[in-house]
């Protein structure tokens, strides 16, 4: 099975760490978070991820260099002069998992061991063009929410809505085959949550992530990740 990793973001949120490191490499109980990830696809049976770059790219070759000599897990990295979105990488990558069955769609500033052999166990029970992860979350107005039927059918999708139907929040982890494809506008700049997903309410599917899983994009949270995962580490060995 293959993933894309979302990485190329600026990382502004969590200046000034990001100054001189990207988002991707920045350390999580002195690892980079990257090797967390090669961790948990590693551990599903994920063998190659396509990576995308753009802000302080020769860290992020250098990581990719030293794990393809060692790891099962081989990362190819896809360089974007300019930002494509995420829709807009997955689009313009599609080669990268043509006739390859299901594959994977994750953001790399999450912090997570969540189960994605079971995520994709259940998206193939569903047969779903893309099957969501989701998280109950504290916050529904500042989060994309999804509302759900009994057949764990979305039936609703909106980013940061004013009356939030649930507290069942995008974790930024979805699995998808190539039917997704058809609903990415061809041509131009384009985002999951913003050009995609709202036209794919009622065909996708929805899993409760019950793992931990954290957003490290502020401050905030990357401290209180530094904690967590430090505790899930020492209760896991």
């Amino acid at each position: 099975m293959k993933a894309y990793l979302l990485a190329a973001g600026l990382g502004t949120r969590l200046r000034p760490i990001t100054d001189t490191i990207p988002k991707c490499l920045v350390p999580i109980c002195h690892r980079p978070l990257l090797a967390w990830w090669v961790d948990l696809f590693d551990s599903c049976g994920i063998t190659e991820v396509l990576i995308n770059t753009h802000y302080l790219t020769d860290p992020v070759r250098e990581f990719i260099g030293q794990n393809n000599r060692t790891s099962r897990v081989k990362l190819v990295e896809v360089y974007e002069q300019e930002l494509k979105g995420s829709a807009g990488t997955i689009r313009d990558n599609r080669d990268f998992v043509r006739d390859s069955g299901d594959f994977l769609i994750a953001y790399a500033d999450n912090l997570t061991n969540a189960d994605l052999a079971g995520m994709t166990a259940f998206h193939k029970m569903c047969g779903a063009p893309l099957t969501m992860g989701l998280f109950h979350t504290n916050d529904p107005k500042g989060c994309g929410i999804a509302a759900l039927d009994s057949q764990n059918h979305i039936t609703e999708f909106v980013e940061k809505p004013e009356n939030p139907k649930s507290d069942l929040a995008n974790a930024g982890i979805y699995v998808a085959n190539e039917t997704l494809f058809s609903y990415i506008p061809k041509e131009g700049m384009c985002d999951l949550g913003k050009d995609v997903l709202p036209h794919l309410v009622g065909k996708m599917s929805g899993f409760e992530i019950k793992d931990y899983l954290i957003d490290i994009g502020t401050m905030q949270n990357y401290e209180k990740a530094q904690t967590d995962w430090k505790s899930i580490m020492e209760n896991t060995k």
